[in-house]
């Protein structure tokens, strides 16, 4: 037999179960392949043990220990500078801990996805997509030279001959078991999905702007399918659809997920496990992320009770010293509660978290009763027409959201607003209308030579003033940090620091584009509520679904060059989406049914099916994938209950319960095998039905 790992025997396995594998006629081959890999620890396991990060004498981690499990989605959370990212980077091994280990399979594959890239040019984006699968195509390489080989040679009976057909034979499976003949196919899915369009297929990756590019990491990320994704604020370069898609693809993947995002909607969609990075520790909670922060809660308030009472017993223990510290009669209680002192382990608090501010936008003159009015509206770059006829009103007070993919035209339509662009057709604003604008570049404006304390003092006026360092502090700009000077600051500082700015200055409309990239749950959550009490009109640009629910009251759709107006809020919206795209979904399959009647189907039916509808019916399969893989779970579970009790039968251990026991497991397992018989047949038809 050829050598080969362990992960082809993980690979092959997976890929018989998933293709019916028939326990029920084999179950002791069926238990035996289960207690081997069981053995050998294919779950894909990671073990973080006692890991600390040093920064200058300063503890970023401080002996922090985790475990990641095959399958578990976990929200990696904390405050700016927590640490999260280098937890990441540790995981995929780009950055070695400065105290203990991380210990993995040697066989687990990471998929790490950063924050910022840096790219290479030359390739389309189908072909740069397709290096994901570097591997695969190295053992295509590698069979078709053992075939050349075996085509070589005569001595058809010798062993070496045998050898090699065997090993031709296993790769060739393997190669089967990857996918091979899928990779066209495969490609397309995953970049369709992140919002990529046929004709961009083929257009060179240095084309598109830096956001996209990371689009094009993540499909090779997704396309490579490892074992563990590392993914670090996926979402920020991603529109609604994108992420609905991305949501989906993560729920039904067969490995784990560990990721970072500010986004809380995404993170409750897709964890079931947060772990909070605090004052250097780490806090584990088995539950999304908004039951964590209620969880997260408590804990707080815990842990503030112990501060306090820790406190309140380093002062009486302190007062002791200090009172009889000169009293002979007292040294040895002195000295004992000297001693006592300096064992105590000190409690940390985040202080920052303990503290609300409640920031309000500046009162200004009340505006017209119709505040944005559009007629015909179109905007094109030569021959690529971005709007054509667009018909929009808005009125005062309305709070409003622009939606739709990267590209379609929200940008747009905002820079035709602030007149920055020309354009054909009829725009207006309405009387007494002063907009404030937060544009993505804002942060580019600002002057490089001032502090941040000057910036915002310059514009900041009235009683406000004497709260210019307290809003600073809600935006993460604390101590000696408002002294800094602008020129020094990240691009996320700078754009928080725009932020401020928009806050202190004297609007009745707020033009908000992406304004959330850079903030955190904490800033967020201010913002949002400012916005919520601001008495004026409100247009943000946003793919953050948690910070748009309960702030706007009504939604624009960007789509085909024109937008749709949906009442309501996002939610609503998303729901309405949904079961519009479910309708149509319905109507073509009806359709479809009726045309393959009347003339046996062909090979054209699938070409009328729209790229969504595709989306919907892949939704289907993927819930039907995963009714079997649970069935599938159950039946491994009965059968490890089961080889359990029979091997205590065959070393004597027979009692009425024990065969009581095991009667009723076989019960069990045919309700597991029937489960899983309809479930895969489910499975099975909704496949044919595509086909």
């Amino acid at each position: 037999m050829c050598p080969f790992s362990f992960g082809f025997i993980k690979e092959y396995y997976f890929y018989s179960f998933s293709r019916k594998f028939v326990f029920n006629k084999n179950v002791g081959l069926f238990r035996y392949l289960c207690s081997h890999i069981l053995t050998f620890n294919f779950w894909g396991m990671i073990s973080v043990n006692g890991v600390s990060v040093v920064f200058g004498g300063f503890y970023l981690l401080d002996t922090v220990s985790f475990l990641i499990n095959k399958k578990d989605r976990i929200g990696l959370t904390g405050r700016n500078g927590a640490g999260k990212s280098t937890t990441l980077k540790m995981l995929a091994g780009l950055q070695a801990p400065s105290e203990g280990n991380i210990s993995m399979a040697s066989d687990i594959r990471i998929g790490y996805l950063p924050q910022t890239k840096v790219y290479t040019d030359g390739k389309t984006v189908r072909e740069e997509a397709k290096t994901a699968f570097t591997d695969l195509f190295a053992l295509r390489e590698e069979v078709e030279q053992l075939n050349m080989e075996l085509a070589r040679r005569e001595d058809y009976d010798s062993p070496a001959y045998l050898k090699l057909l065997d090993c031709i034979h296993e790769k060739t499976e393997l190669l089967n078991v990857r996918g091979e003949g899928n990779i066209e196919a495969e490609v397309e899915v995953i970049l369709k999905g992140l919002g990529f369009k046929q004709e961009d297929f083929e257009r060179h990756c240095e084309e598109f702007s830096g956001g996209w590019r990371m689009r094009i990491e993540l499909a090779k990320i997704l396309l490579a399918r490892p074992d563990v994704f590392l993914l670090d604020e996926p979402t920020n370069h991603l529109d609604i659809e994108s992420i609905s898609w991305l949501e989906s693809f993560l729920q039904s993947y067969p490995g784990a997920v560990v990721l970072v995002s500010h986004d809380r909607a995404f993170l409750d969609h897709v964890t079931t496990r947060t772990i909070e990075i605090s004052l250097g520790k780490v806090y584990d909670y088995k539950v999304p992320y908004s039951r964590f922060e209620e969880l997260r809660k408590e804990r707080m308030e815990q842990q503030m009770r112990a501060y306090q009472n820790q406190q309140n017993q380093i002062k009486d223990t302190e007062d002791f010293i200090e009172r009889f510290r000169y009293k002979a009669t007292k040294s040895v209680q002195v000295q004992s509660r000297i001693k006592q002192l300096e064992k105590i382990e000190r409690i940390e608090v985040e202080e920052e978290d303990a503290a609300r501010i409640t920031v309000r936008f500046q009162p200004a003159v009340r505006s017209g009763e119709v505040v944005v009015t559009a007629r015909n509206l179109s905007k094109a770059y030569e021959e690529h027409v971005v709007l054509k006829d667009v018909q929009l009103d808005i009125k005062r007070g309305e709070k409003v959201a622009f939606v739709g993919k990267n590209g379609a035209g929200k940008s747009t339509l905002v820079k035709m607003i602030m007149n920055q662009i020309p354009y054909e057709g009829e725009l207006k604003t309405g009387h007494n209308v002063h907009i404030g604008y937060f544009a993505q570049n804002q942060a580019d404006l600002l002057d490089p030579e001032m502090t941040v304390l000057d910036t915002v003092d310059r514009v900041a006026e009235g009683e406000i003033r004497k709260k210019i360092r307290d809003i600073l502090g809600a935006f993460l700009f604390s101590g000696e940090e408002v002294d800094k000077k602008v020129k020094v600051l990240s691009g996320g500082e700078r754009t928080r620091l725009a932020m401020v700015r928009l806050l202190l200055e004297p609007y009745n409309v707020l033009i908000l584009d992406e304004p959330t990239n850079h903030l955190d749950m904490r800033t967020k959550d201010i913002l949002k509520e400012a916005l919520r009490k601001f008495e004026g009109t409100v247009i943000v640009v946003s793919h953050d679904r948690d910070f748009l629910t309960g702030l706007v009251g009504k939604v624009y759709e960007f789509a085909n060059r024109n937008i749709r107006e949906y009442l309501g809020g996002i939610t609503d919206f998303l729901e309405a989406k949904k079961l519009a795209c479910f309708r149509e979904y319905e109507q073509l399959h009806t359709i479809r049914k009726a045309e393959d009647g009347e003339c046996g189907g062909g090979p054209e039916k699938s070409s009328r099916l729209s790229f969504e509808e595709r989306k919907q019916w892949n939704r289907e399969i993927k819930k039907a994938g995963q009714r079997v893989e649970n069935a599938e779970q159950e039946v491994t579970r009965l059968e490890a209950e089961m080889a359990e009790l029979e091997k205590r039968m065959a070393e004597g251990a027979v009692d009425g319960e024990l065969l009581t026991g095991y009667a009723e497991k076989q019960k069990q397992m045919e309700a597991a095998m029937r489960e899983w018989e309809a479930a895969t047949e489910a499975e099975e038809r909704l496949k044919k039905d595509k086909n």
